[in-house]
């Protein structure tokens, strides 16, 4: 592994602290409603279904913004859009805890909650934006490595809502989001990776087939972490009957698992590539989905969702280990889009498995259906990864060297003919 001092001398380290930060606080505000889920549930009367459709909207609203806001960050600088945009999440959450009473308040809530769910491109593309592309797959991870925020919410939210109501975490969370709002204020800076470009320069990325792709394994990696770590309280408790809050702190356990392996997955992938850790972490993930439609034990279970996260995790820092590879000049567009889609997937399942237990009484059915789907983007992903690998990116997914140039490249010949690699 490269010298921390050697990593830390090629970036800037405070911007990327502060990008964690706000990715860290930001994700603890989208995850709250799937966090309170089983206090809300008690109180309203809400079937499977409901619940589902409850933890996905905050899920949905954020993938909504995320482009767009993706988008600002290229006109007013990353770190003007992260102020902006924190502000209007501690808006938001003074909302909810003034006004937030009844259940269709609570869906409201969920729209207002998914501003937070926005911050994803804008986070890793300044965290990352300072440092060079043999250490992006790492910056990315420690940035990435704010979804940690999903394992703060699920521990902190039962235990203040139990303590307090479930309104008062709403204004509570308002205050946290101070802390990361003054360090983005006080201590970052922007990136020097900013090329100015036309709006449709900045789009083309939309209608390129590689983008697609990467949104299918997004859908997975990040869609299936959200999706889990949003529904899992509910799940905990309906299933295994459970306290709330020992619900809370076995989410806890599993998503945070994922949150440290984001870190190892970007690093992993730096060194022997995105596509070879990908492939390697959807097997896992794979095995780990399947092996949770079998109805196990509360402590085996607990274990399956761990190891579901540990793969989810990394696999969402071996992607973003290569967004910066492929569009090395629109990083935060290209993210803004893979992390919208991504999280537009996050809604699928936990709509997926509320529906599989109101209709057949199990969520076996649920995770069956998700692993399916895996297995495919793992199987698309194989064959696509061959034609990267003969143009923009190298062996296995890494990073190409000065002294490897892209099949697509030009080459002199000693003929003096111009020919392709």
């Amino acid at each position: 592994m490269a010298s921390k001092s050697a990593f830390l001398k090629s970036g800037h380290p405070a911007t990327l602290f502060a990008s964690f930060l706000y990715f860290d606080f930001s994700f603890a505000v989208w995850v709250l409603n799937g966090a309170m889920g089983p206090f809300i549930t008690e109180q309203f009367h809400l079937s499977p279904a409901e619940v589902g459709l409850m933890v996905s909207i905050p899920t949905l609203a954020g993938a909504l913004m995320r482009f767009p806001l993706g988008v600002l960050s290229q006109y007013i600088g990353r770190k003007s859009a992260a102020i902006v945009e924190m502000s209007a999440i501690i808006f938001a959450l003074l909302f909810g805890f003034f006004y937030v009473h009844t259940f269709n308040n609570v869906l409201a809530m969920g729209v207002l909650l998914g501003v937070a769910g926005a911050s994803f491109g804008v986070a890793l593309s300044l965290g990352s934006g300072w440092f060079p592309k043999e250490y992006k797959g790492l910056a990315m991870g420690i940035a990435g490595a704010g979804n940690s925020g999903t394992a703060l919410a699920a521990f902190f939210a039962p235990r203040l809502a139990k303590a307090y109501g479930w309104q008062h975490v709403y204004g509570i969370a308002a205050l946290c989001m101070l802390l990361p709002l003054f360090v983005m204020i006080l201590f970052a800076k922007e990136p020097p990776d900013t090329e100015h470009q036309t709006l449709r320069q900045h789009l083309k990325c939309l209608v390129e087939a590689d983008g697609w792709y990467f949104n299918l394994v997004y859908i997975i990696t990040f869609g299936g972490f959200i999706g889990l770590a949003t529904f899992l309280p509910s799940l905990f408790v309906s299933q295994f009957h459970i306290a709330k809050t020992q619900a809370g702190t076995l989410t806890m356990l599993a998503t945070l698992t994922g949150s440290l392996t984001r870190v190892a997955g970007g690093w992993f992938a730096d060194k022997v590539g995105g596509i070879t850790t990908l492939s390697v972490v959807f097997l896992f993930a794979i095995a780990g989905i399947f092996g949770l439609t079998t109805s196990p034990s509360l402590g085996v279970t607990t274990a399956l969702f761990m190891l579901c996260f540990a793969a989810l995790g990394a696999g969402n820092g071996a992607t973003f280990q290569m967004v910066p590879l492929r569009w090395p000049v629109t990083t935060a567009i290209a993210g803004g889009m893979i992390g919208e889609i991504g999280a537009l997937g996050g809604s699928i399942l936990p709509n997926l498995l509320g529906q599989s237990k109101q209709h057949t009484g199990s969520y076996a059915a649920g995770f069956g259906v998700y692993a399916v789907f895996a297995l495919i983007v793992l199987v698309v992903l194989l064959t696509v990864s061959r034609e990267w690998t003969r143009t923009w990116v190298g062996k296995g997914g890494r990073a190409l060297t000065v002294a490897e140039p892209t099949y697509s490249e030009p080459v002199i010949s000693a003929e003096g003919l111009v020919t392709q690699s």
